[in-house]
């Protein structure tokens, strides 16, 4: 293969202009590790990239795609040989590291992961970064003492990826959910995967005076921010916590000091892009553990490379449920 096909991204006059276009396999980054690219996935962030919209890409020219699953095909790393199958997930891919979006990757041998045993490289996309943070966040809700029966466990952007998969591992774990959502038709589907009760997004959303409102969420997953996450705080039962992993709602977050020191509640934050290399096999391991397959895959949909421009408007717009792997030709 002296060419491949790849979403790029590049700059001019501080524009960003994004394409499908056909590179030459000699513009690849220098690296260890050569990998045929078989699927990536749709996230926020992806939206963001191939729209042209700041705050993901920051070295130009790039190739878009925050995840890939794929093959080896060369490596000059002993860790790896031909034929491995792997994943990569965060370090920086489609933010100054060429990305997923592409049929080859060349790319660093510590950002490899070998693919779990019992998924398939389509499965391990369906994952990808938004299951891999939902993971984190129960991990993080785990170690701060939110455990089954501790109470009502909130997920916010519950038909997301992210709230999709954490409302389905946290329901495996036997914890009861509260799935919150703007999307009010797609409240079978959240019961589907293990929700408890649904709750109208604009029921968070509501501006409030208070420092604090009723003690009622032992803990939860926030993939909002903005005042979603604000009302959370103000909402968390004394010695609770909120794992906060996302913008989708706004990156100011207007609250008080007094839930923190009248509470002791805890706002923990979810950085999935550097989490070390050690640990995240894991996160793996908990992934397929606790995440039902069949639940992930009837959430899960296919789309070519060619329509990830059409798709990143639209989970933008907050028009995507569930998870969208993309086919890589």
């Amino acid at each position: 293969m002296s060419t491949f096909k790849a979403v790029y991204a590049t700059q001019q006059d501080g524009k960003t202009h994004v394409s499908l276009e056909q590179l030459d396999r000699a513009s690849l980054p220098a690296g260890d590790v050569l990998v045929r690219v078989h699927y990536s996935d749709l996230n926020y962030k992806d939206g963001l990239a191939v729209t042209g919209r700041p705050g993901v890409i920051r070295k130009f020219p790039m190739i878009a795609g925050i995840d890939l699953a794929g093959v080896v095909e060369e490596s000059a790393s002993p860790a790896w040989k031909a034929g491995d199958e792997v994943v990569i997930t965060g370090f920086g891919l489609s933010e100054t590291a060429w990305g997923g979006y592409a049929e080859l990757a060349r790319v660093d041998a510590n950002w490899l992961v070998r693919l779990p045993p019992g998924l398939t490289l389509k499965q391990a996309m369906a994952i990808g970064t938004a299951g891999f943070t939902a993971m984190q966040c129960v991990v993080a809700l785990e170690r701060h003492g939110v455990l089954p029966g501790a109470g009502e466990v909130l997920v916010t952007g519950a038909a997301g990826g992210v709230g999709s998969i954490a409302v389905a591992v946290l329901a495996k774990l036997g914890y009861r959910v509260v799935a919150s959502t703007g999307r009010a038709e797609l409240g079978d589907y959240l019961r589907s995967l293990g929700a408890s009760e649904i709750l109208e997004r604009s029921t968070l959303t509501a501006p409030s005076k208070r420092p604090l409102d009723s003690e009622r969420w032992a803990g939860a997953v926030d993939s909002v921010g903005g005042d979603t996450l604000a009302a959370i705080v103000r909402g968390l039962v004394a010695n609770g916590s909120v794992a906060a992993c996302g913008v989708a709602g706004g990156a100011a977050l207007n609250t008080t000091v007094f839930p923190f020191i009248l509470r002791g509640v805890n706002l923990l934050g979810i950085n999935s892009v550097h989490f070390p290399s050690s640990d995240r096999p894991l996160m793996w391991e908990r992934l397929t553990r606790d995440l039902p397959l069949p639940l992930l895959d009837g959430m899960t949909q296919e789309a070519p490379l060619e329509a990830v421009f059409d798709l990143g408007e639209k989970i933008i717009a907050g028009a995507v449920r569930g998870r969208v792997v993309i086919k890589i030709p």
